[in-house]
């Protein structure tokens, strides 16, 4: 089988067909998670606002596989997150009561995944107090208490993908970066290496056409509506403090939320837009200041001092690779993913989202299978941990930084250890960060890096935010050069 695209779908193709004993190649024309599968919130999450618009089945296999991810597939990538919506006075009554039975149906859908409750408790009404204490910053103006659930949280959309790629590599499946698809049918395709320039075709029995928002230019007769989703990073501090993720309604748009997602190192993700994308697809999408300027109003609403442009440290976008279903608003289109295959064979898979990538590669798998009846048995996926994964109790016992084990599991003390031979390496990449040079060393042995780009953009974050990067560039330029393969 050939997988074109290694974001987070089609490394979870190669996964699955490698895991039921196929002969698998992946390629991806730039390097791993370089698409939309890194521009995400970096949640797992339940899927509680396709309720809003009736779509139980999306959101019951959005609670699943959230429940997989954290139970049983990647233990060290995820961790719960309590989310909580302030009752204030700019959020109607109705909205509100709304909003309960949301998380309470929320509650059936956990129980109904199979996700312990000590893992993720049920929803609760919390008091103007426990609010505020979850959330210093909010405006106290109105302020009647709030609505309290959780939900799931990834350390680092592109590591997923990164572990989802090394588990897959360990099961025999070849992982090419700066592989170009310059043609495609279904048993065969032409492609560049774009490194050497040189040309070859690969013959194959299968191919998954999983390349996101570029799988309409590979294969005819695919529609795509791509959504672009905008993220604002900023700094925790000038939010007051937050010891949750905020939820806030955007007036007079039921079912739609601006959330503020806080993370270890301090910073917070804000999202999200959801807005049609028309013209060529970038491969950076640039977020707009329409995008940056309507969620920091919706955002400053609910805060007693509102966050500034100046405040923003970065921004990113994403595209979703929408199935166009011919709604009007691109926010009302289905997030239900989609199989599709060509007349000769190409099977696409497209939509969907971060959370559910075990369940469409799967699905791709499967489909691939019976059209091009291939030997293979049933997916083993849901049972089968990343790289990095154990218990949480095992977990808790390695004797490694807590940022490594939420980085690389039961891999951390051996990326720690490389400090051993150079104890250069365990201080960080520049002063002030948190990222040090064994992440870099490891990324350029185990994890496919082969650019200072792959190592500060997709490896670790420290593009995220554009000062940081460029306090680290020059140690990962140093780093690179000492230890490419």
């Amino acid at each position: 089988m050939l997988v074109v695209g290694l974001g987070v779908t089609g490394a979870g193709v190669a996964l699955d067909a490698a895991s039921r004993g196929l002969s698998v190649a992946a390629v991806d024309l730039a390097d791993l998670a370089f698409g939309t599968s890194r521009w995400s919130s970096k949640l797992v999450h339940g899927g509680l606002r396709y309720l809003a618009s009736l779509g139980v089945g999306v959101a019951y296999e959005c609670a699943r596989e959230r429940g997989i991810l954290l139970t049983r597939t990647a233990p060290h990538l995820t961790r719960r997150l309590p989310v909580v919506l302030p009752l204030a006075g700019n959020v109607p009554r109705g909205t509100a009561r709304l909003h309960r039975a949301g998380i309470a149906a929320g509650d059936l859908l956990r129980r109904a995944a199979g996700t312990p409750p000590a893992l993720l408790p049920r929803s609760a009404r919390i008091s103007t107090e426990e609010t505020l204490r979850l959330v210093p910053g909010l405006r106290r103006a109105g302020l009647r208490g709030g609505h309290l659930n959780w939900d799931g949280q990834l350390e680092d959309d592109a590591r997923l993908v990164t572990a989802i790629a090394r588990t897959a590599a360990g099961l025999g499946a070849r992982i090419i970066t700066r592989c170009r698809v310059r043609s495609l049918a279904g048993d065969r395709a032409l492609v560049r290496d774009e490194l050497g320039g040189g040309e070859l075709t690969i013959r194959t029995r299968a191919v998954v056409n999983a390349a996101g928002v570029w799988a309409d230019q590979l294969v005819d007769g695919i529609t795509l509506r791509p959504s672009r989703g905008t993220h604002l990073v900023l700094r925790a501090e000038d939010l007051g403090g937050l010891g949750a993720m905020l939820t806030v309604p955007v007036p007079d748009d039921r079912g739609r939320f601006v959330f503020a997602v806080p993370q270890p190192s301090g910073l917070v993700y804000v999202g999200l837009t959801d807005e049609p994308v028309d013209g060529p697809v970038e491969d950076v999408p640039a977020p707009p200041e329409s995008d940056i300027g309507f969620l920091l109003a919706i955002l400053g609403d609910a805060l007693e001092v509102a966050p500034t442009r100046a405040q923003v440290v970065s921004a990113f976008a994403g595209l979703r690779p929408l199935l166009d279903d011919g709604r009007d608003r691109s926010a009302d289109v289905s997030r239900r993913h989609a199989v599709l295959s060509s007349a000769d064979g190409v099977v696409t898979v497209v939509g969907g989202k971060l959370t559910t990538y075990r369940a469409m590669a799967q699905d791709a798998v499967d489909a691939a299978v019976r059209h091009r009846r291939l030997a293979a048995g049933p997916s083993r996926t849901r049972r089968l941990p990343l790289v990095g994964a154990a218990s949480r109790a095992e977990l808790a016992g390695l004797h490694a930084p807590a940022r490594l084990v939420r980085r690389y599991g039961v891999e951390a003390p051996a990326v720690a250890a490389l400090a051993e031979q150079d104890p250069g390496l365990a201080e960080p990449v520049a002063p002030g960060l948190d990222v040090t040079g064994v992440e870099l060393v490891w990324a350029l042995r185990h994890e496919g890096a082969l650019t200072a780009d792959d190592l500060l953009d997709r490896r670790t974050r420290l593009g995220l935010v554009p000062a940081d990067r460029a306090a680290a560039l020059p140690a990962a330029e140093r780093l690179l050069t000492a230890y490419a393969p």
